[in-house]
C-alpha cells in the first residue's frame, strides 16, 4: 500500500524547488513524473568508477560546467547518483568522480553521518529525483572518526555540538577494535558499512527500492594519498 505525503512533507518537497504537486510514494520509492536519469544503478556505478580512474590519472574528462549547461539544467535536475560524503575539504565528490553540474546529489557532513535531515535528503534524491544509486563515501584519516577513537580510547570530550556529531561513529570504532590492521582505516570503513546497512534496512523508501532492485546502495573508501576510491 502506498504512503500518502503529509502536508508537512509536501511543503518540504516544495521547498527543494521542484515546484511539482504533491504525490504519493510507493514502498518501492518512485512516483514522480519529473525527468530522471536514464542510467541503471550498474551504469551509474560504472560512471563513478570511470570518473575516479580519470581523476587518479590526472586526466578528468571535460565536464559540463559552462553557461550552456547551467541553462540546460536550470529548470530541473536529474542526478544519476546520491553521494553521502564527509565535509572534509579534501574530499569533493564532484572532483573525486570527475562529474559536472547536475550529475551528483551530494550530502556532506563530518564523518558522513546520516541523521534525520540527511536521511530525508537521501530519500528525496532517490524518490523524487530518481537517482538509482546511493554511495556512502568515507575517507582516509577522517577527523570525525579520529575524534570518535579518542572518545573510546581516551575518554575524550568535545565542546559544543561536536560531541553529539561524533557519538554516532563510536559503535563503528568499537567494531573496528576487534579487527586486525589499522584502527583508523578499519573504523572509517566500519562507519561506512554501518550507514549502508542502515539505509538498506530502512522499511520505507530506500529499503523497499533496494529490495525491488530499483536502487543500489554501496559504500566507498577514498584515499587522500593516491585519490582512489575503494568500493566496499
Amino acid at each position: 500500500m502506498g504512503h500518502q505525503l503529509s502536508p508537512g512533507r509536501r511543503s518540504v518537497l516544495r521547498a527543494f524547488g521542484c515546484g511539482c504537486a504533491a504525490m504519493a510514494f510507493s514502498r518501492a520509492g518512485f512516483a514522480s513524473d519529473s525527468p530522471k536519469t536514464s542510467m541503471s544503478s550498474a551504469q551509474a556505478l560504472d560512471a563513478l568508477k570511470q570518473g575516479n580512474q580519470e581523476f587518479v590519472a590526472d586526466h578528468p574528462h571535460q565536464v559540463a560546467i559552462n553557461r550552456e549547461r547551467r541553462q540546460q539544467i536550470a529548470g530541473g535536475q536529474s542526478p544519476f547518483a546520491v553521494v553521502v560524503g564527509c565535509s572534509d575539504s579534501r574530499v569533493s565528490p564532484e572532483l573525486v568522480f570527475s562529474r559536472g553540474l547536475g550529475e551528483l546529489f551530494t550530502i556532506r557532513v563530518a564523518g558522513n553521518s546520516v541523521d534525520r535531515t540527511a536521511l530525508g535528503t537521501i530519500e528525496y534524491g532517490v524518490a523524487e529525483l530518481g537517482a538509482p544509486l546511493v554511495v556512502v563515501l568515507g575517507h582516509e584519516r577522517c577527523g570525525a572518526v579520529l575524534a570518535a577513537i579518542d572518545v573510546v580510547t581516551k575518554d575524550a570530550t568535545f565542546p559544543g555540538a561536536i560531541g553529539e556529531m561524533v557519538a554516532p561513529i563510536v559503535p563503528a570504532v568499537l567494531r573496528a577494535q576487534r579487527q586486525q590492521g589499522d584502527l583508523v582505516a578499519n573504523a572509517v570503513k566500519e562507519n561506512v558499512r554501518g550507514i549502508v546497512r542502515r539505509l538498506r534496512d530502512q522499511d520505507d523508501l530506500l529499503g523497499g527500492a533496494a529490495k525491488n532492485g530499483k536502487l543500489q546502495i554501496d559504500g566507498g573508501y577514498y584515499s587522500l594519498t593516491d585519490g582512489t576510491v575503494q568500493f566496499l
